[in-house]
């Protein structure tokens, strides 16, 4: 996320936005600014290293998230009082449009053999453990990505994360997740699961090996982050309230939980028809 953010500060913001004032932005700017982006005025192609080559690209995607990050750094402005008004709140942008994709039980099958595969064929293992953790436990990448030794109480069977996305937090560990973790080698310099290969910081290898295995188990169409969704897909279909499956991702209030609230219908209609066949008269022969 910082990578990006520093992109998209240096690709859009800083060329189209970069020689004005903050306390001199306009509401009027800022405008212009966000149609500026969707209609791709700052697209381009850039080159990175020695022979690599970044596409920039606009539109309204571009757009909307570029302006929600410029509104956050306003934001920040304002905080540190170098402004008195964040005019980027009076900009309206067009919802993003929410996509949740959930795996079925057979999709889990297939994925699960194709993580096999992969760790047989060779692929970074902590890459593979990163994956086996996200669909086990439903935590989001970075809070796996950047897990620590001393966030994991395997003595209570949880991980205590001390900065996630909604503060510290403690979540359940299974015992298959449990047992992943147990047998993964301790790196005695670094504090990380997965320390990088290269770095002192943690390893950052696991889209890539995720776009291999999503490609061999034929869910091209499904993010790491789906995982989560489906985690409390399962949660739901188990008769977890949503309270529990709050509890379970990590969510700071139910609100946040409320977007699973149409995943209870299943259960009900099935538990509707069972009732149903068991209060409804015999038929008459």
């Amino acid at each position: 996320t910082l990578a990006t953010d520093k992109g998209r500060i240096a690709q859009h913001i800083k060329p189209l936005l970069g020689n004005i004032r903050i306390d001199q932005l306009t509401v009027a700017q800022v405008k212009k600014f966000y149609s500026d982006l969707a209609a791709g005025k700052t697209a381009k192609t850039i080159k990175t290293r020695k022979f690599g080559l970044a596409r920039v690209t606009g539109g309204e995607g571009t757009a909307r998230r570029t302006v929600g990050l410029l509104g956050g750094i306003m934001a920040y402005a304002v905080e540190r009082e170098w402004i008195s008004d964040n005019v980027v709140r009076r900009v309206k942008r067009r919802p993003d449009k929410k996509v949740e994709r959930y795996l079925t039980e057979e999709e889990v099958g297939r994925l699960v053999a194709a993580i096999d595969e992969a760790d047989q064929a060779g692929a970074n293992y902590k890459g593979i453990a990163i994956i086996r953790l996200l669909l086990l436990t439903g935590a989001r990448k970075g809070e796996i990505q950047e897990l620590t030794w001393n966030e994991v109480d395997f003595d209570n069977g949880l991980l205590r994360l001390g900065d996630s996305k909604t503060g510290a937090s403690t979540r359940p560990l299974s015992p298959p997740a449990a047992q992943t973790l147990k047998s993964l080698p301790r790196h005695v310099k670094s504090p990380y699961v997965f320390p990088a290969d290269r770095s002192d910081g943690f390893f950052v290898g696991t889209p890539k090996i995720w776009r291999d295995i999503r490609v061999a188990a034929g869910l091209a169409d499904v993010r790491l982050h789906d995982l989560r969704h489906s985690v409390a897909s399962f949660a739901i279909s188990s008769g977890a309230s949503l309270a529990m499956v709050g509890k379970l991702l990590g969510h700071k209030d139910l609100q946040s939980t409320q977007r699973y609230a149409h995943l209870h219908d299943k259960p009900m209609q099935d538990l509707a028809a069972a009732v149903g066949e068991k209060l409804s008269p015999p038929s008459k022969p």
